[in-house]
């Protein structure tokens, strides 16, 4: 926009361009006070006084170090007074300047119009100049508003001002209205209505964009320099893998205190692909290592959970203890209520006896409560691990004990049903004594007794559903048990039909044979033969065979008493029914069981 700019850089104000020769200093102070400026090189009184500027404050300080300036007369600094209200009409009066003078407007005309500020804006646009007007009195009256960086005049009245810094602009805009008059010429081409607006120039939106540009990266830098002071440190970096590495890693898997740091360089080395057949032994002793610690941390778990148990038997034991403490606060009170010693007691005596009587109980109550469900909790954890140590109890529960269990809960369910009754015949007892005294404070108290037993009796009706409820699910439950165990005997008796014939073909395979070997002793008994008959279902089920370990896991669900031994003393014996092979080499070497009866029905 400004082509003819010859940069963009600040101008030092020369103070002695200021001294000027003025006809009429008065007026001018005025002007330039009114214009924000302190009068420089005049004499007479100052307009601003010191207390109100910068003491001693020189413009050439922010050329000499590189600050950048601050006008102590913009408002809201602290230098100058607020800005009059704009109610206030502004006192314009007549500027002189060296070859021209400046008249100001009518008062009562209303202000000039201006435009919307541009961003960044540093040009006006003045408008009005007489047609003799040079450049070099435009800056001569433009000039006392600030650094004029350039000036472009046009031949049709006009130019365009360009500023060092944003706040001469609103100096400048105060000349709007001003009749300019050049000398004392009346000649209409030496004067001209001044017009001083808003310019929008491309070089002071580039400026405004670039100082917001610098403002978003350092803001973006400060919230850099922050995220990295909050940002959590890395974690260290694993060490690559080498012998010595390994050797050192292997002494502090077997450390407890350094078995966490170790076991994840560990893990690191084998997913990136360390194991090689040439490290493998190192990597299975440091596996092997690993795997030691295993009962320590079952034992550190066991030390805890013993620790858990033995604070919620102390607790429990404390709470049964201020639980019976209750239970006597609670009879003293009762008897305190009866008609021997209520008597002797004053209103006000009985009042608070009741109230404290009443307090007593809804503790007493919120205690056995808690009590009550610590003992469930405790009934519950006893079950489940009954449950989860043996699979198979589940499926031959003690008719017995459900049938116990579900009449101590008919008793209870019957108990409870009494204490309702008895608080419904309390309540009718009480409304009785209610109809018939008056409304006096014995009366009152009445009623707070009336409500809370009221309460009371909907809490044991909710207690009694609930168990209503729980023995509905035990039936159940004691139902579903006996059809599984009628299930399963079933089961077990198919079974063992099953697996007697296969004995019987199979012992007849064995008498078919001529060049057989010496035959092997017959079944001791008949839970020999049950076994026999569950194996090879077993195995048959299983054609690649199963280890001894599989095979004893599997029985142990069905007979907790039998051991691997007795089984495998059993399959040593039938030889033309099982056969032993070894499958795999060198370490992954193991020894199966299988099954091979039907091969001799094959073969013969």
């Amino acid at each position: 926009f400004f082509a003819a700019a010859d940069g963009l850089g600040s101008i030092a104000i020369d103070t002695t361009q200021l001294n000027m020769s003025v006809t009429d200093p008065t007026a001018w102070a005025t002007a330039m006070n009114n214009l924000g400026m302190v009068p420089v090189g005049l004499a007479g009184q100052q307009l601003v006084t010191d207390s109100i500027c910068v003491p001693g404050f020189d413009p050439s300080l922010s050329m000499m170090t590189g600050i950048t300036p601050i006008n102590p007369m913009i408002p809201g600094m602290g230098l100058v007074p607020p800005p009059p209200p704009t109610d206030v009409p502004v006192v314009k009066e007549i500027i002189h300047c060296k070859s021209c003078t400046l008249f100001p407007p009518n008062p009562n005309l209303p202000p000039p119009s201006t435009r919307e500020r541009p961003p960044g804006c540093k040009t006006v646009f003045v408008g009005g100049l007489p047609e003799n007007a040079t450049e070099e009195i435009i800056q001569e009256v433009f000039e006392q508003c600030g650094d004029i960086t350039a000036i472009r005049k046009s031949k049709k009245n006009f130019c365009h001002i360009r500023f060092a810094e944003e706040f001469m602009v609103d100096k400048a805009i105060y000349l709007s209205g001003y009749r300019m008059r050049l000398g004392s010429s009346t000649d209409k081409k030496d004067s001209g209505r001044l017009h001083v607006d808003f310019a929008q120039a491309r070089d002071d939106f580039y400026e405004w964009e670039c100082k917001q540009r610098m403002l978003a990266r350092e803001e973006r830098h400060r919230r850099k320099m922050e995220e990295d002071r909050l940002r959590p440190p890395s974690p260290p970096a694993i060490m690559h893998y080498s012998e010595h590495e390994a050797a050192l890693l292997a002494e502090k898997l077997k450390d407890d205190s350094k078995f966490s740091e170790a076991i994840t360089v560990l893990l690191t080395w084998i997913e990136r692909g360390e194991v090689n057949r040439r490290s493998a032994n190192q990597f299975y002793s440091m596996v092997q290592s690993a795997n030691s610690h295993v009962r320590r941390l079952m034992n550190e778990k066991a030390a805890h959970e013993q620790e858990m148990e033995q604070a919620k038997e102390s607790f429990k034991n404390a709470l049964t203890g201020i639980l019976t403490q209750f239970e006597q606060i609670v009879a003293v009170f009762n008897a305190s209520t009866r008609q021997k010693a209520w008597d002797h007691f004053s209103k006000a005596q009985r009042k608070n006896i009741d109230i404290w009587r009443k307090h007593s109980e809804e503790l007493r109550n919120a205690h056995s409560e808690q009590l009550m469900g610590i003992r469930r909790e405790e009934e519950m954890e006893m079950s489940d691990d009954d449950s989860g140590d043996n699979p198979s109890k589940k499926l031959r529960v003690d008719d017995s004990a459900l049938a116990a269990q579900a009449y101590a809960l008919k008793e209870e369910n019957d108990s409870l049903r009494w204490q309702l009754d008895a608080y419904r015949n309390e309540v009718e007892l009480l409304k009785q004594e209610k109809g018939q005294l008056f409304r006096t404070e014995e009366s009152l108290t009445k009623d707070q007794q009336l409500q809370f037993l009221q309460q009371t009796m909907q809490g044991m009706q909710q207690q009694l559903l609930s168990i209503q409820e729980e023995l509905n699910n035990k039936k159940s439950e004691l139902e579903q048990a006996k059809e599984e165990q009628t299930h399963t005997q079933a089961m077990l008796k198919v079974l063992q039909e099953q697996e007697i014939n296969v004995l019987t073909v199979a012992l007849v395979n064995q008498d078919r044979e001529k060049n057989s070997e010496k035959r092997s002793p017959g079944l001791k008994s008949e839970k020999e033969a049950l076994l026999i008959g569950i194996i090879s279902t077993f195995l048959h089920v299983h054609p690649f065979g199963a280890n001894i370990e599989y095979l004893w896991s599997y029985m142990q669900q069905l007979d907790s008493r039998i051991s691997a031994n007795e089984i495998e003393m059993l399959l040593m014996r039938l030889p033309r029914m099982f056969k032993q092979e070894f499958t795999g080499v060198g370490a992954t070497l193991e020894k199966r069981w299988k099954f091979c009866a039907f091969e001799g029905i094959k073969t013969v």
